[in-house]
């Protein structure tokens, strides 16, 4: 589907149809007497909730018509086991129902396979995130929603890094005159780069040009890390020629490279 477009699944969303309470719940005592001409007027009446409840999840990139589908499963579920006897309006109930069938499609679709006791608690860290965002006006914290779930504050981040979406490296980020920039481009390796390359290089011409004590003190100060009290007591001479030696080095080091 494309976001532009008012049609989803075949259905012009223009023209969605919105019940009233008491409508819905007439149909809801028609449904439960095994009407089923009010059982599918009742669902159309209710298909603009389910759109609205998918668009939370737009960010994941999933299709919106499978979404829309699988949030219309959910809401025939709602219509089946709602208790009319119960004071509770049907959004009420039917409202979760439609995001847990979504949020069980889009568990056992993922790429990767994540535990369910893992999800579960990402799911409540979201539900509790909206929840204090609402009340305190303002972004909570890590250590606000592990607090109210009552869970250590490592697990609610690993939890919720869990189920964000994998990106594609091949996902484009910029794109100007059809010359795109994609996230491969961005990443570098620190340890294997060609700059680190070039520069191993560059030091090691620059070590072949200092004297054979400035080389052992090099080495013994920066790769071996020691001291210049202890590099003085090994060579035989006095801590003072050891840092004007090192000094030097590094003065002729950097000038070479």
């Amino acid at each position: 589907m494309k976001y532009n477009k008012v049609e989803i699944c075949g259905v012009n969303t223009s023209e969605l149809v919105v019940l009233s309470d008491s409508e819905k719940r007439t149909l809801l005592l028609r449904v439960k007497e095994g009407d089923d001409k009010a059982r599918e007027e009742l669902i159309d009446g209710n298909l603009r909730l389910v759109l609205s409840i998918i668009q939370r999840f737009t960010g994941r990139r999933e299709n919106l018509d499978d979404l829309f589908q699988v949030g219309c499963i959910g809401l025939i579920k709602a219509i089946d086991n709602f208790n009319i006897d119960l004071d509770v309006k049907f959004s009420t109930y039917a409202v979760p129902m439609i995001i847990g069938e979504i949020r069980r499609y889009l568990r056992d679709n993922n790429s990767i396979r994540v535990s369910r006791s893992v999800r579960d608690l990402a799911y409540r860290a979201l539900q509790a995130k909206e929840e204090l965002a609402r009340n305190d006006f303002c972004e909570p914290t890590i250590e606000a929603i592990a607090n109210k779930l009552g869970e250590r504050k490592e697990d609610v981040v690993c939890a919720l890094e869990a189920i964000t979406e994998p990106i594609s490296l091949y996902e484009p980020i910029f794109n100007d005159s059809g010359d795109s920039i994609f996230i491969l481009d961005q990443i570098s390796d620190t340890n294997s780069s060609d700059e680190l390359w070039v520069e191993d290089i560059a030091l090691r011409e620059a070590m072949k040009k200092l004297t054979e004590r400035e080389k052992r003190i090099v080495n013994m100060r920066f790769y071996a890390g020691k001291t210049q009290s202890e590099i003085a007591k090994e060579i035989g001479i006095s801590q003072a020629q050891v840092s004007r030696l090192e000094k030097a080095a590094l003065e002729r080091i950097k000038k070479q490279i």
